[in-house]
């Protein structure tokens, strides 16, 4: 049996590190560990915190705010404000699928929440352009935006599932979390198909 190790500062009551350990298992085991445990080499291990010992230049990327909002402004001609939906970014071996946008409503979160066509290409752009600048590797990530209008306004980008992930699970196949876990263990995603009920 493989084990994932859950790297996060608030190890207790953590809905997600929860849904994690509900969603994986039987088929992994979920080992939770705060960020100044040693890791074991032999785990797979995913960081859903910023604070750690030894930062990735990826995760430095995505934990400094401001100057990824600069490149964005700059590079890409996005503007940059505080943002309420999320996309989820499932980067493959094979490339980037892109799940159905999550909404924040009061303290729940929502999918789908569905786009137009002109905030979907523009929306999907910046995530891929993002995803390159970042030199990203397989993962679940969560580009958090807001809207004006049609226009998108770029927030940030959390380079783990966002809490706001916990929205997939019985609405999206594979919901987000077993996405993540099959991109840290380079196993194929063909498609991200939202359940016909939802």
């Amino acid at each position: 049996m493989q084990k994932l190790l859950l790297i996060t500062d608030t190890p207790n009551n953590n809905p997600l590190v929860t849904a994690f350990q509900k969603t994986l298992t039987p088929q992994t085991q979920v080992q939770v560990v705060t960020p100044t445990t040693s890791v074991n080499p032999d785990a797979v291990y995913s960081p859903l915190t910023f604070n750690l010992p030894h930062i990735t230049p990826l995760f430095m990327a995505c934990r400094n705010v401001e100057s990824l909002r600069d490149w964005v402004q700059t590079h890409l001609n996005y503007n940059t404000g505080k943002g309420q939906y999320w996309l989820p970014m499932v980067l493959t071996a094979k490339g980037p699928l892109y799940g159905e946008v999550i909404q924040q409503t009061g303290d729940t979160y929502q999918q789908p929440f569905h786009l137009p066509d002109q905030q979907r290409q523009p929306l999907y752009h910046l995530g891929y352009e993002l995803l390159n600048h970042l030199n990203a590797s397989p993962a679940v990530y969560s580009l958090q935006f807001n809207l004006a209008g049609d226009e998108i306004i770029f927030d940030r980008v959390f380079p783990f599932p966002h809490p706001s992930s916990i929205a997939s699970l019985g609405i999206q196949s594979p919901d987000l979390l077993t996405c993540h876990w099959l991109c840290l263990t380079q196993q194929p995603i063909l498609d991200l198909i939202i359940n016909p009920h939802s």
